[in-house]
């Protein structure tokens, strides 16, 4: 992770994640934390209330972390959101809401 920035101002750090991410899943699921309109931005806002840190990250795993006045902060941020980057990773033919919409028919 690259972190970046003074002492007195906000941190900014980038980081890339190496998997894509199904936003779309998350953007429902965390959906109070979220901004995510793809005709406008091709990124998913998450908004982290604690430590105070915003969030842009793409389906491509790239991931950019801003707000935090410490570098902790933005350590602690990512360590919090990880484990849901994991969650909505995008396997090889897993729809954007991670369920099928394939349907077995069965034969009678």
């Amino acid at each position: 992770m690259v972190v970046t920035g003074a002492k007195s101002e906000e941190q900014v750090a980038s980081c890339d994640v190496k998997f894509p991410i199904r936003l779309e899943g998350i953007a429902y699921k965390h959906s109070i934390y979220t901004s995510y309109e793809p005709e406008l931005f091709p990124g998913l806002i998450y908004r982290m209330v604690r430590p105070k840190i915003v969030l842009l990250i793409f389906v491509s795993g790239k991931v950019v972390l801003t707000g935090g006045r410490v570098r902790n902060e933005i350590y602690t941020a990512f360590e919090q959101i990880y484990p849901v980057l994991q969650e909505f990773r995008k396997l090889p033919g897993t729809p954007a809401f991670g369920f099928s919409t394939d349907f077995v028919r069965s034969e009678s």
